[in-house]
């Protein structure tokens, strides 16, 4: 698939097939998860990969955030920030960030580079022709992801993105996509001088 077609297709899909992933496709999905920018490249991420039983335990839980519909993914991918991989990184000589502050962040790279890695996930879904949805995690789910599939505490989940072949045709009746109309090109760009 094209590039430009694989940006105008992306979607939320909120409803899935029970047909199940191709394990070709999910490995190319992850694979390229990696490849998403990374800040000194320090690597901070992780990703919990859920399928079958474990799948079925994490959604007794973890989609209060999100549409019932989205339970019927047979996937789930956690992206996972780890901050500690970023002030480890800078620690060293060639960064010079040798007591792992973390103020100096103005933005907290480890959280924007695992956002990017998900947004690789969500387009080479959409190129392996399967529709995903990202979706925030409660707060109250968080510790219960940590202690039920072993998630080391350094790691955060940023959300989940749902996986599988999409079961709509278009936008997810009562999406936001089809109430608010996307912002025009010269509201949100400009050149030079705002």
């Amino acid at each position: 698939m094209e590039f430009q077609d694989v940006v105008r297709r992306r979607r939320m899909v909120r409803k899935f097939t029970d047909e199940p992933v191709a394990e070709a496709s999910l490995q190319r999905i992850l694979r390229n998860a990696l490849k998403g920018p990374s800040a000194g490249f320090s690597q901070g991420q992780g990703f919990l990969v859920l399928t079958g039983e474990e799948l079925a335990k994490f959604w007794e839980f973890g989609a209060s955030w999100a549409p019932e519909t989205v339970t019927t993914a047979p996937v789930a991918i956690v992206p996972l920030s780890v901050k500690n991989a970023y002030l480890d990184r800078y620690a060293k000589p060639d960064k010079g960030v040798a007591d792992r502050d973390e103020s100096w962040w103005r933005v907290p790279y480890w959280d924007v580079d695992t956002g990017m890695a998900t947004l690789l996930i969500l387009q080479t879904a959409v190129d392996e022709g399967l529709g995903a949805v990202f979706f925030g995690l409660a707060p109250e789910s968080v510790e219960r992801l940590h202690s039920e599939f072993g998630v080391p505490e350094d790691h955060d989940p940023i959300g989940v993105v749902a996986l599988g072949h999409g079961a709509e045709s278009g936008p997810s009746p009562g999406s936001s996509a089809t109430k608010i109309p996307r912002r025009d090109f010269d509201d949100v760009i400009r050149f030079g001088h705002w």
